[in-house]
């Protein structure tokens, strides 16, 4: 399987945005709202890099890198890469879609002159946390929030 991470064109912002929902509702992860926030690929684009992971047999995943100046940006300081969203479809899980997505992320913060890549995750995505936990991606406690009342996240960073 020859996998391709590139940024999403328009023609793909629908499908991303159905593909960001499909897998965060696949572990019961959306909750009220952020489904249409998983669903505004169009406006991840505009506002930040919206990269996705495909092969010919189409889309596999994607993730949002939330360069300086992104109001997508969540706990990133100037000098920190940061990425959200990252989601792959449920047909190509377990296929290193999600550590390729992430890979690219980091490139990416290196890219920019970054001194650390960093990001949440809800406390509940644990299968999340073991892909960058892999990586080398450590919790950053002090930075922990919620955004609002019950969903709970861990901040994760990866020096580089």
């Amino acid at each position: 399987m020859t996998v391709e991470i590139r940024q999403a064109v328009p023609s793909e912002y629908d499908a991303v945005g159905d593909l960001t929902v499909e897998a965060y509702s696949h572990d019961g992860f959306v909750r009220g709202e952020y489904a249409m926030t998983l669903r505004a690929a169009a406006d991840r684009a505009a506002k930040a890099e919206l990269w996705v992971a495909v092969d010919a047999s189409g889309l596999l995943g994607t993730v949002t890198y939330c360069p300086v100046g992104s109001v997508y940006r969540e706990i990133g300081l100037d000098d920190e890469g940061e990425f959200r969203m990252l989601g792959v479809a449920g047909r190509a899980r377990g296929l290193g879609i999600g550590t390729a997505l992430t890979q690219r992320c980091v490139e990416r913060a290196r890219e920019f002159g970054h001194r650390r890549i960093v990001m949440s995750s809800a406390t509940y995505m644990t299968a999340a946390h073991r892909i960058y936990e892999h990586l080398g991606f450590t919790r950053l406690p002090e930075r922990d929030w919620a955004p609002i009342p019950g969903v709970d996240l861990y901040a994760f960073a990866l020096d580089l």
